[in-house]
């Protein structure tokens, strides 16, 4: 089997054994598996303005998460982003961990965990097929942004307040920690 279908393949897997948490992720779910059919090229971002992005719910040995305050939003999200050419999306959280926060983290398994999905605007008109993976961290380890990142990162109580973070953002946290 190539490349691309294994790919194919693996995230179909995922997708279907996911379990959403409430009923928006559960519309997110749908809307996801139905586009990921029928979009000619869903991993890339120049292919269509709708395209999936990877995630990363980041957890320290506290149950602490990470968060970085995006540079054009300007509000406090986790790391993640569009993936480069080739690259899975549960490898495009890791590197945009890395790239966003400086912090270097691992899927906690052999697998990688889908812990949440989500479809959102994105900047520029694009629409985000968010897939959310559990990552883990040391949360002793300096934060360094990548050049052209936002510099504000840090670790916040899993608890997140409405006024920090949006419900979708919440709701990814608490299924990350009951994973």
């Amino acid at each position: 089997m190539s490349a691309p279908a294994q790919l194919e393949v693996s995230l179909a897997r995922q997708l279907e054994t996911h379990l959403p948490g409430d009923e928006h992720e559960a519309r997110s779910l749908r809307r996801i598996r139905r586009l990921i059919d029928w979009l000619p090229e869903p991993l890339d971002e120049h292919a269509d303005p709708t395209h999936v992005t990877g995630s990363a719910i980041v957890l320290d040995g506290a149950g602490r998460v990470l968060l970085h305050r995006h540079k054009r939003l300007g509000i406090w999200l986790q790391p993640g982003g569009h993936l480069e050419a080739g690259e899975r999306p549960w490898d495009a959280a890791v590197r945009e961990t890395r790239e966003e926060t400086g912090i270097a983290a691992v899927h906690p398994g052999t697998e990688p965990c889908l812990v949440h999905v989500d479809v959102h605007q994105g900047p520029r008109g694009h629409v985000h097929l968010d897939l959310r993976y559990l990552l883990r961290a040391d949360g002793g380890a300096p934060f360094a942004p990548g050049p052209g990142e936002s510099s504000a990162v840090d670790w916040f109580t899993p608890a997140l307040d409405p006024g920090l973070a949006d419900a979708s953002l919440r709701a990814a946290v608490l299924a990350a920690r009951h994973r």
